[in-house]
């Protein structure tokens, strides 16, 4: 009897593919894939401290506008209201964090519904999980993780508008390109990439003559507004920023990033093209995968290869540099096209060793990780990884100078994000933000650290201190120890000037 029942994985299957099951299955598939990733990202970073990016974020954060100096502002409204419910911790970060890619997961499995059978919905899923995008670099929060649920939900929307021109899908797919612009203006190829996509097939006269494509029009510009409003009355400094750090290079430079965009593209989704050739056993299934025949699918093909291939376009004419890390959002589609020609046949072993393979390395990971953990922690930036403790340094000496809450931190910027990000009083970054009135500054007052070799910040924070009564200069050696072992000691110079009121 024992050696006709069916093995795990193979009653995992039936549940996916059971239509009665199917949601409620997944649903719980991607909780444990969401919590098994954050322990491995809690464990195996813990000696790294918070990436600046993470920390960089929660600056934005604690100053709530309409847009910043970088990037428009909805990763940090997300943190806000993230941290408005849950506690400062790493742990916490790296959940929301991998709430993204996990989200977009589940946006896949529904789009996929429109395009695969049950059988391949399930290996779609799985091949999309063995995508790093998808586990070790969405664990980096930053404003290119947050737009992969937001593109993935801005394509199913914009797909089932196109099909049905329905007026509910067609205002949600404003929403999303929104939504969208409001991550990351990079989304601008996502949008453009939709309308090449209408554009191109063969019933875009109906599409066109339809509300749908007005609607969705309507929707995202009334959305995009209040930012668009903000834009001008900030005279395009995020543009500016963009075009300062990535702009005005050489056609050979331009060239060689959009090599490596594509090579870099390419690399990230290696492993899921290398498990479809050896279960498609036909070349010529290819082919139809690329560009299909028929509209439906051919549409799909279209909706995901303009938005990866228009910034090798946009960087080659406007002459920027573009990364493959920028195409972590571009990849829902990717099982529809590799699966969803009627020749590529599933058969049920297959899926039941690919979910196999997507169960075990996360599992693996979360198991690598004290190891990993271990061997990355002399390669760490002390200034990074000391954050923490240099904030409790700073709360510890501010509690000692006066009573009051600490409302701005300034110094240096490689610091400053840290410290606020990890200080009990939750205060506002003073470097690269919007700077509070003087009349705020004397009644508030502020805390300035410096690493102690630099001097210009020392200079600096001592002529903010000069002739503040009851300011003091703290200087502070922290070292931060890990699983028994002491990294590299970092002084530091904390100046501290108290609220005058």
């Amino acid at each position: 009897m024992s050696a006709s029942r069916p093995s795990r994985l193979a009653r995992l299957r039936a549940a996916l593919i059971d239509p009665a099951r199917g949601e409620r299955t997944v649903l719980w598939l991607l909780a444990a894939y969401t919590v098994l990733w954050t322990a491995y990202g809690t464990i195996a970073k813990s000696p790294q401290g918070l990436h600046p990016d993470m920390t960089e974020i929660v600056a934005w954060s604690r100053d709530l506008a309409l847009g910043y100096v970088k990037h428009p502002p909805l990763a940090a409204w997300i943190v806000r209201g993230w941290f408005d419910v849950f506690p400062m911790a790493e742990w916490s970060y790296y959940l929301l964090a991998m709430l993204m890619p996990a989200l977009a997961l589940w946006i896949a499995w529904r789009l996929m519904a429109d395009y695969l059978d049950a059988e391949k919905r399930v290996v779609g899923l799985a091949l999309l999980t063995l995508v790093p995008f998808f586990n070790f670099h969405a664990l980096k929060y930053n404003v290119n993780t947050v737009l992969m649920p937001l593109w993935a939900a801005t394509t199913f929307w914009f797909l089932r508008s196109y099909r049905t021109r329905s007026a509910e899908y067609a205002a949600l797919a404003g929403l999303g390109a929104a939504a969208s612009m409001y991550g990351k203006y990079w989304s601008v190829f996502l949008l453009a990439g939709l309308v090449v996509a209408a554009l191109v097939d063969r019933r875009r006269g109906a599409y066109f003559r339809s509300p749908a494509p007005w609607i969705t029009v309507a929707v995202g510009l009334v959305l995009m507004a209040p930012h668009l409003r903000w834009l001008v009355h900030s005279h395009f400094e995020t543009f500016t920023y963009a075009l300062t750090i990535h702009g005005e290079k050489s056609f050979a430079v331009a060239a060689t990033s959009t090599l490596g965009y594509l090579g870099g593209s390419l690399g990230y989704v290696t492993l899921p093209l290398i498990i479809v050739a050896a279960m498609a056993r036909r070349p010529a299934v290819f082919a139809d995968a690329a560009w299909p025949s028929d509209d439906e699918r051919r549409l799909a093909a279209a909706a995901f290869w303009a938005p990866l291939l228009l910034p090798v376009v946009g960087a080659i004419a406007g002459k920027t540099e573009i990364t493959s890390l920028w195409s972590m959002s571009a990849w829902t589609l990717l099982p529809v096209l590799l699966l969803s020609p009627p020749a590529f046949v599933m058969r049920p072993i297959e899926t039941q060793r690919l979910l196999g393979i997507a169960i075990a390395v996360p599992i693996v990971m979360l198991i690598a990780s004290p190891a990993i953990a271990w061997y990355t922690r002399d390669r760490v930036d002390p200034s990074v990884a000391q954050a923490r403790l240099l904030a409790q340094e700073v709360d510890r000496d501010w509690k000692n100078t006066t009573p009051e809450v600490l409302r701005f931190v300034g110094g240096d910027p490689s610091l400053v994000d840290g410290v606020i990000t990890w200080s009990a009083d939750r205060p506002r970054a003073l470097t690269n933000m919007p700077a509070p009135s003087a009349e705020d500054l004397k009644r508030d007052g502020m805390a300035l650290v410096c690493p102690s070799g630099n001097t210009g910040c020392k200079t600096a924070a001592a002529a903010a201190a000069q002739g503040m009564p009851g300011s003091r200069t703290v200087e502070s050696t922290i070292v931060r120890g890990v699983w028994g072992k002491l990294g590299t000691p970092q002084a530091y110079t904390i100046v501290l000037v108290p609220p005058r009121r």
